[in-house]
């Protein structure tokens, strides 16, 4: 029996009065969506353990299976194994965004979702200016970065960009939580407003205010973690061989940690624009193969974190004639059966856009 679990990231929500009292995934039209679960089984999944708050990286790591509490060392540690940086013992890993301060409130935290080309020349920048032998930044995809703090403590209380907009930056800076961790939140606090110093004037900020984007000016270091030890899918559940397909460095890492090969598809964003066919039908050649394939889509989280009940409705839709569709049309008279199971890992509900 062959599996396939498409995750379709943040697309639950809660009901919505413009949708007439329904949520996104209610008023998305699914045809496929609906055939599969009229033929399967239908049930509630709870992704977070009691003490984590929701996210994407508490949510997959159970989707997958794991023992969360036992596992987890923040979002950092596992995008960088997908960017293919070590994290060696004595060093702790955070998720660096890019992000947009205005008037001293963080505006957004994706810095208008700044393009690949736009956010690598400014991390590179940051990188020349603010490496002192004990921090290192490296360029991921789009607002999301990785900061490396040598003899950094982890026992901080970071908040995440995106669960706080329209807040002073001030008020959401990090705070230790142990006496220990008093020096590097002093560090990381500074370094945010270093880089604030030098990101206001950076000609990619200029250029893109001058056409009314979104500048890059502050970076935002959160989820502080060491290197996690975690035993791969094959070790927990005898899944022989396996694959993930994102455009998510934090989901190509959960896969990289779980044993599985990690597909790289032309045109995935990770935005609205993703290329939903190109997923698909790699999702379809990595069946022919192996017993198990991630597929995860992360538009309709990006469109909740933007307050968009209109586009996260369509990413579902989306979701279901470019993806389901097609993944079930190809494989429905495959020899051996293929178990689909499609769903959220958390909400992002429009109604406070996280």
């Amino acid at each position: 029996m062959k599996t396939i679990i498409i995750l379709a990231d943040g697309a639950s929500d809660e009901p919505i009065a413009e949708l007439g009292g329904k949520t996104p995934l209610q008023a998305a039209k699914t045809p496929y969506i609906d055939l599969l679960a009229s033929k399967g089984k239908s049930g509630l999944l709870d992704t977070i353990p009691a003490g984590f708050k929701p996210g994407s990286e508490i949510a997959n790591l159970s989707v997958m299976g794991y023992d969360v509490p036992k596992v987890f060392e923040g979002r950092g540690s596992l995008e960088a194994a997908s960017m293919g940086i070590d994290i060696l013992p004595g060093e702790m890993a955070m998720r660096c965004n890019l992000i947009c301060v205005e008037n001293e409130k963080i505006k957004n935290h994706s810095a208008g979702h700044i393009s690949n080309e736009e956010a690598k020349e400014l991390i590179l920048f940051l990188d020349k200016h603010l490496n002192d032998g004990k921090v290192s930044f490296y360029p991921g995809v789009s607002y999301r970065h990785l900061l490396k703090l040598k003899g950094g403590v982890k026992q901080l209380d970071c908040t995440a960009p995106h669960d706080v907009p329209g807040t002073p930056f001030r008020d959401a800076l990090i705070k230790p939580t142990t006496p220990e961790a008093n020096e590097t939140a002093d560090y990381l606090n500074e370094l945010i407003l270093k880089s604030q110093e030098l990101l206001k004037d950076h000609p990619v900020n200029l250029k893109r205010i001058a056409v009314g984007k979104d500048p890059a000016n502050s970076i935002w270091p959160w989820s502080p973690g060491y290197r996690p030890e975690m035993q791969t899918l094959q070790e927990l559940f005898g899944i022989k061989s396996g694959s993930v397909i994102s455009a998510v460095d934090l989901i190509m890492g959960i896969g990289k940690y779980a044993g599985l090969k990690l597909i790289h598809v032309e045109g995935a964003t990770g935005l609205y624009d993703t290329n939903y066919e190109g997923k698909a039908q790699a999702a379809i050649e990595a069946l022919k193969k192996d017993d198990f394939v991630y597929l995860h889509i992360e538009a309709s989280d990006e469109a909740g974190h933007e307050g968009d009940y209109t586009l996260k409705t369509k990413t579902i839709e989306y979701l279901d004639q470019r993806v389901v569709k097609t993944i079930y049309e190809a494989t429905k008279e495959w020899n051996e059966p293929i178990t689909i199971a499609i769903l959220p890992d958390h909400p992002t509900p429009c109604n406070i856009k996280t």
